[in-house]
């Protein structure tokens, strides 16, 4: 008659010799990684569609400017833009009134344009937040025959932790997606 531990040996080895199951395992140890490289591929394949749909949507509300269409409509400002381009940005439009931000300049020349910097950190103890401040965007479309730079900037929030890391992101999880339009305004007034 074999003792308890010599009982326990022998359940142990059996055990360790059977293959019952282990496919389960195997998969439960490779299923997370899975996912979680399956879900940041279509995370950023949502990103990549994101982009070049604000690219159209923003080189197409771009051009009212360019031809002076909004400038001779009257009553044109920053939110009928930013209501042009959410419209063009098709899939979405209910959540584009929330996350677009415009801004509008015009320049003397091409060597002089520059970019606004809204996203913006800040260092409180040794906590840095970055977050993204509109107040920094101007709108200004400019008269027949200005240089004007228009660019549109999405906050789209991610949700994989390995995209939020691997992409630079604002305090809240959110990034900043951002299209640029530049042209000379045409003769539109002559």
């Amino acid at each position: 008659m074999l003792s308890w531990s010599g009982k326990m040996r022998r359940t142990a080895r059996a055990l360790a010799r059977s293959e019952s199951g282990a496919a389960a395992v195997e998969l439960a140890l490779i299923a997370v990684p899975f996912f979680l490289l399956l879900f940041g591929i279509i995370e950023l394949a949502l990103v990549f569609l994101l982009s070049t749909s604000l690219e159209n949507a923003t080189d197409m509300a771009a051009r009212q400017v360019r031809t002076g269409a909004m400038q001779t409509a009257g009553g044109a400002s920053a939110a009928t833009f930013k209501t042009l381009v959410c419209k063009n940005l098709g899939w979405l439009q209910n959540e584009c009134a929330s996350n677009l931000y415009v801004d509008v300049r015009t320049f003397a020349s091409f060597k002089t344009v520059t970019a606004p910097q809204p996203v913006v950190s800040k260092t409180v103890g040794a906590k840095t937040t970055t977050s993204f401040d509109p107040t920094k965007l101007t709108f200004d479309m400019g008269k027949a025959g200005d240089i004007v730079v228009v660019r549109t900037y999405y906050s789209w929030p991610l949700i994989t932790p390995m995209v939020q890391q691997a992409i630079q992101t604002l305090s809240d999880g959110h990034m900043v997606i951002s299209s640029t339009a530049a042209f000379r305004n045409e003769p539109y007034g002559s």
